[in-house]
């Protein structure tokens, strides 16, 4: 006899492959979907008993896989808040870690330097991969992880000294911790030369371990060089590196930034189509015009907003912005950058017809690079995918109903290498979310942004209801996530 079915009725159906939706049902039995179609009541598979059948009705609603957060600082937060209310709430099932070269493993240490510390500076205590799936699976988070291996990550664990290049010992041992990682499942490497602990690594550093990475058939992702006025040369960078290796890239975050570069996504994206022309290549975008990260005085130039996310030697500045307490202490924007450090920020520093150019290709999908540690998070921690639905695709109609769940779904498993996920089909993993197309929508805003999104009815993880949404308040079910392996 089949386990619990759950029958999913009378929806529209969006597979996550891109093509027609359709009405009809999806019925799932214990972790795996096990029929689609119209009228699936009347004829149930062998085993399923009518009157046990669990039968939700979708009217109205979206039935689709369950959303894949490929751009992610999740590591450290799927163990010490193992409910995941900020992503399960978004309809998101499985997220992506160890982005923009920052991994929580291979690395132990008792206090994280920064970039590191987007992932807390007390969380680093996996020195394997093997040790980081041995918490995760314990803790038992509601969502799925697959996680990235970061090159920063690797030269804090392998180098006494990060203004350099590696030598070719430290590059042996970083290439012989990646090795044990991907036989571990990893996904792949990420990268982030912008940033300093990083910066000083030669695109040859990177390339042998991008080798590794295509060895074990898993990918390499990357936060750019530069995504302001070198830009061009960054992502020829990136190129030439994941196509030496022999590895699928993703381009992480898409964007030009800095009203210097505002609009040169009309020379990006080209350049991105003929990149596809000799390799495999995707991007990633969320969709705000401010990014986020660490409190960085080159990005404060005193024209953009900036909006102070946290700051260690003066927290009571958290959710004001930068001009404001320059102001107050009498001093640039530059001075008061270096006296709030470390610390993080809301840079707004993009043009919205470049999040709109880059949202719309055809090889974007959807990442969220949420940074759940902030005090007062940016709010694509509790709303980017809701957003895309309902600014860009009800309001803007960049794309169409099914495009926008191909860019959360089918489009990031392919290219992720993440098995039995992203589409709605027999035998796939039962990820499902259930949502009202017409109301779906993200209400965390910059001055409130711990807000959960409307409109996800409910979410399905490993064939367990995760989260239940819709009337009252939303409420986290089961605890049914997995620590995933590589495709």
């Amino acid at each position: 006899m089949l386990e619990q079915a759950i029958l999913l009725e009378a929806g529209l159906v969006v597979d996550g492959s891109g093509g027609p939706s359709w009405p009809g049902d999806v019925l799932l039995a214990g972790d795996r979907i096990v029929a689609l179609g119209e009228g699936l009541r009347q004829r149930l598979p062998e085993g399923i008993v009518p009157a046990e059948l669990e039968s939700i009705d979708c009217r109205g609603k979206v039935i689709a896989p369950g959303f894949i957060d490929v751009h992610t600082h999740d590591d450290a937060i799927v163990l010490r808040d193992p409910l995941c209310l900020p992503k399960i709430s978004q309809g998101i099932t499985t997220v992506v870690t160890g982005n923009c070269g920052i991994s929580l493993a291979p690395y132990r240490t008792p206090e994280a330097r920064p970039p590191l510390t987007l992932l807390g500076s007390d969380s680093f205590q996996h020195a394997t991969m093997a040790e980081y799936r041995a918490a995760v699976e314990a803790a038992q988070p509601a969502l799925n992880v697959a996680a990235l291996i970061g090159h920063t990550t690797l030269r804090f664990a392998t180098m006494d000294a990060l203004d350099r290049a590696a030598t070719e010992d430290e590059r042996a041992r970083m290439g012989a911790l990646l090795e044990a990682c991907m036989q571990d499942g990893a996904h792949g490497l990420s990268s982030g030369l912008f940033y300093e602990q990083a910066f000083a690594a030669p695109a040859e550093e990177v390339t042998a371990l991008a080798r590794i990475v295509a060895r074990h058939g898993g990918v390499y992702a990357t936060h750019l060089r530069s995504e302001m006025a070198t830009i061009i040369e960054a992502m020829h960078e990136a190129g030439d590196i994941a196509f030496s290796a022999g590895a699928p890239l993703v381009i992480s975050h898409h964007k030009c930034a800095g009203p210097a570069n505002w609009g040169r996504t009309l020379e990006t994206l080209p350049l991105v189509d003929a990149l596809a022309q000799r390799q495999d290549i995707a991007l990633d975008v969320y969709p705000y015009v401010a990014g986020s990260t660490v409190l960085r005085e080159d990005l404060v130039d005193g024209v953009i907003d900036i909006l102070l996310t946290w700051s260690d030697p003066h927290p009571e500045v958290t959710g004001r912005m930068l001009a404001d307490v320059a102001r107050e202490w009498g001093v640039d924007q530059k001075e008061a950058c270096r006296r709030l450090q470390p610390g993080g920020a809301c840079y707004f520093q993009m043009k919205e017809e470049d999040v709109e150019r880059v949202i719309a290709h055809p090889r974007t999908m959807i990442g969220s690079d949420g940074l759940p540690h902030d005090r007062h998070p940016h709010p694509r921690l509790w709303g980017a995918f809701p957003r895309v639905f309902a600014r860009y695709w009800r309001e803007r109609r960049l794309f169409t109903l099914e495009q926008a769940v191909h860019k959360m779904t089918g489009m990031t498993a392919r290219n992720l290498r993440i098995a039995d996920r992203g589409l709605l089909r027999v035998g796939a993993m039962a990820d499902v979310v259930v949502f009202d197309p017409q109301t779906i929508a993200d209400t965390a805003t910059y001055d409130r942004p711990m807000s959960a999104s409307v409109g996800i009815e409910r979410v399905f993880v490993n064939g367990a209801c995760a989260y239940l949404g819709g009337e009252g308040e939303p409420e986290v079910r089961a605890r049914a996530g997995r620590m995933l392996t590589r495709a």
